[in-house]
């Protein structure tokens, strides 16, 4: 449940920075990018966090 939450909050600021990246006019293809890669990144760190948490 932790980590469906922590995603959540990932997918909010993944949002926000959209958001302002389309305001700023920025081009489609790279607004994407951004967000594939942020996406990626919380996977990665929710994972760890996720199992960091289990062990103890």
């Amino acid at each position: 449940m932790t980590l469906i939450i922590y995603l959540v909050g990932w997918l909010i600021f993944i949002g926000g920075v959209s958001w302002a990246l389309v305001a700023m006019h920025v081009s489609q293809h790279i607004i994407m990018i951004v967000a594939v890669i942020l996406l990626g990144i919380a996977v990665i760190t929710g994972a760890t966090r996720a199992r960091n948490r289990d062990r103890s």
